[in-house]
């Protein structure tokens, strides 16, 4: 089984790290530059598909606890 096929498999973090990875190598010359250049778009593929089936985060919001204060009738100021 290739690295390739086996992307479904890895976990999250897994994948990011691996496309860090091949970020990191497609410029070099040689084997190992050109297999992760030929890397890359799978991995980014993956991760496209990750997000699109992730449910989306909502935020809460939080509701404020309002204080009234109750005035009594001595520290009303009365004009006049």
């Amino acid at each position: 089984m290739t690295l390739a096929e086996r992307l479904p498999t890895f976990e999250l973090d897994a994948l990011r790290s691996l496309q860090v990875n091949a970020r990191r190598l497609a410029g070099e010359a040689g084997r190992r530059g050109e297999e992760a250049e030929a890397l890359l778009p799978l991995i980014e593929a993956e991760l496209s598909q990750r997000e699109a089936a992730a449910p989306k985060k909502v935020r809460a919001v939080r509701k404020r606890k309002v204080v009234v204060a109750e005035a009594d009738a001595e520290s009303i100021p009365v004009a006049g």
